[in-house]
């Protein structure tokens, strides 16, 4: 079998190719991808697919070899009148600015603000459990717990933490969309065009001028009615340009929402699939701790994150020019059979499970702490609220056309 393309966003709607990530990880651990063009977005210049534990590890711990900062995160390069401002988010960074970065916005984001939440947190998944199975009770039996359960979950739990208005909330949903789902039509609807007839990035900053101008707003409104939030906190934060306050509200907003909002309906289908392992959680025999990373193991969030190679180098025995792409796929990590015993078994009660569902290295994803708390609240919820003989889908689940987040649209389970 030559090199399989791992790179058409348009096979994960399908599902997680597992299968020829395991070819890759067996015989091309550092395999060339092309990058054609795919669903209007411009051709790219290829780049390296990194498939094993061992090598996806190291990318992300060496940023002086793989940097976020050179070409950004995201595979698709962006324009390069776009590049400096695309920089400016931490995420695209390198130690010692993203270090700086780094301590900034963990003020605001604490262990002590996130744990407050989980009394709210937990009602919130039990009401709308309750919600979803009593109207599906009172219907035709079925409900979708993408669209009636985990997409507001995922987002009410957000705007709580950072101190959005009732109000405004479905704009973060707007946002996310926008930018996460861009590879899919049903998530971004058709894209904007430029003078040229190709599609606007939707990175750039004329996508991202109303959450711009709306991060300003919220920041004014917290200065003069300060609260218990994550945005008040950084208004108030003398250290904090305006510029990083927009980036700051970016990221939180797109990829705390997003991270949620893909791995919540990903572990619930999981356990559609797996019988016997959701009457083991549900009956107490294996704990909600463990079973929330081994749901985000087979599950992560996010299917790839992209470096860029700062100088000539070698791995895995696979040379890598200076300025090359190199693309670490996590799903491909975590089912890594070098580093995880029967990978692609569901064991809740794995221990231990070094998975790379939240990455690893200096960008380890922050929100790490606040993704589990609700995860763990959502599941444990979900075991008392669906049924108790398990979990039936009633219609296959949608998913995501994107290579960059695993995400869910829709999954129809039978509850009455």
């Amino acid at each position: 079998m030559s090199v399989p393309d791992v790179f058409d966003p348009r096979q994960y709607e399908r599902g997680v190719p597992h299968e020829r990530y395991r070819h890759l990880r067996d015989h091309h651990p550092v395999a060339w991808q092309e990058e054609p063009e795919v669903l209007g977005w411009p051709a790219g210049p290829g780049f390296w697919a990194v498939t094993r534990y061992e090598d996806v590890t190291r990318v992300l711990k060496d940023s002086s070899t793989y940097s976020s900062y050179l070409g950004a995160t995201q595979i698709r390069d962006p324009d390069p009148a776009d590049l400096p401002f695309i920089r400016r988010m931490m995420l695209n960074q390198d130690p010692p600015h993203h270090r700086r970065l780094r301590t900034l916005v963990s003020r605001a984001f604490t262990p002590k603000r996130v744990d407050r939440f989980e009394t709210v947190v937990r009602e919130r998944a039990r009401s709308l459990l309750t919600r979803a199975v009593t109207g599906a009770r009172s219907g035709d039996g079925t409900c979708d717990l993408v669209t009636q359960v985990t997409d507001d979950y995922a987002l009410l739990n957000l705007t709580d933490l950072l101190g959005v208005p009732d109000a405004d909330r479905t704009l973060l949903l707007h946002w996310t969309r926008r930018v996460i789902g861009y590879q899919d039509p049903d998530e971004a609807g058709t894209p904007a065009l430029d003078p040229d007839g190709k599609p606007v990035d939707p990175r750039s900053p004329a996508s991202l001028r109303d959450m711009f101008a709306y991060a300003h707003a919220l920041a004014v409104h917290k200065r003069r009615h300060p609260g218990d939030d994550v945005m008040t906190a950084l208004a108030t934060d003398r250290e904090l340009t305006a510029p990083e306050l927009e980036m700051f509200f970016f990221l939180l907003v797109v990829a705390g929402n997003d991270t949620v909002r893909s791995a919540a309906p990903g572990g619930l289908h999981l356990l559609t699939q797996h019988p016997d392992a959701y009457a083991r959680l549900r009956d107490g025999e294996v704990g909600f701790t463990t079973a929330v990373d081994e749901l985000l193991r087979r599950h992560p969030p996010v299917l790839t994150f992209r470096r860029t190679a700062t100088q000539d180098t070698a791995l895995a025995g696979t040379r890598i020019r200076r300025g090359d792409k190199v693309v670490v796929f996590h799903a491909s990590a975590n089912h890594d059979e070098r580093v995880f015993r029967d990978p692609f078994a569901l064991d809740l009660a794995r221990s231990p499970n070094p998975h790379l569902s939240f990455g690893d290295g200096p960008h380890v994803c922050m929100g790490a702490h606040f993704a589990r708390l609700q995860l763990r609240a959502l599941y444990e919820e979900a075991c008392r609220v669906l049924p108790a003989g398990g979990l039936q889908l009633a219609a296959p689940p949608r998913r995501l056309v994107s290579n960059f987040i695993n995400g869910v649209k829709s999954l129809r389970v039978r509850v009455g």
